[in-house]
């Protein structure tokens, strides 16, 4: 009987956990950004980025997520919709380092050990440090980093693919309080030929995810 009991328990128990506590990831994809010089689309990929990341499971809906990001950003304005800035003809080349931590809210309850639980679409909402080059002064050329906030918002997909790996479509926009990405700003008079909103920047990748953690169910001698 009371054999019975802890394994009544412990299946209440695995049902309202799930089978992987943590993840860990990398995710290959592509930025863009807007701002003064370039294309005005915000998804647009040009330069190669990645990402690595590490998640905890809080439960089947929410997780949080630490988030390292090398996100190189260009922009060109032979690539822009908009004569003006065809026919201006700057470009520019910048690198982004970010740190991140934030919440990630899937839709259906996510976990890959259950056969009608293994994928999701899912938002995600986070706070960011990054740091950047830019310029100071009457020079042309990168000479100072600055690090500043940005408010990232992502969407995405995830699921299964095979044993405790899983895979994620993911696209994530920046909204910056910054308006030198570009070099371009009230701040530098040499440089101010816009400058009137702030910039963005984005990725969009797809991540493999290797999940580990997994609560014991079955204890020995039950």
């Amino acid at each position: 009987m009371r054999r019975s009991i802890l394994f009544i328990a412990c299946l209440y128990f695995c049902s309202t956990t799930f089978g992987q506590e943590y993840e860990i990831g990398v995710s290959l994809g592509g930025t863009n950004y807007v701002g003064d010089i370039g294309s005005t689309s915000y998804i647009n990929p040009n330069k190669l980025a990645g990402t690595v990341f590490f998640k905890y499971n809080y439960n089947p809906r929410v997780a949080l997520k630490a988030t390292f990001s090398y996100l190189p950003i260009a922009g060109d304005d032979a690539k822009a919709s908009s004569h003006f800035r065809n026919n201006r003809g700057l470009s520019f080349s910048n690198t982004i380092n970010e740190v991140a931590l934030g919440l990630e809210f899937n839709f259906y309850e996510f976990d890959i050990s259950s056969e009608d639980k293994s994928w999701t679409p899912y938002i995600l909402v986070e706070l960011a440090a990054f740091n950047y080059g830019i310029i100071v002064g009457e020079t042309a050329t990168v000479n100072k980093n600055k690090t500043v906030l940005a408010l990232p918002v992502g969407i995405g997909f995830k699921s299964k693919l095979i044993g405790n790996l899983a895979f994620s479509l993911e696209t994530k926009f920046r909204y910056t309080f910054e308006d030198d990405l570009d070099f371009i700003s009230d701040n530098n008079l040499d440089f101010n030929i816009e400058g009137n909103s702030n910039d963005w920047y984005m990725f969009a990748g797809v991540s493999i995810i290797y999940t580990f953690g997994r609560p014991a169910c079955y204890t020995k001698g039950l």
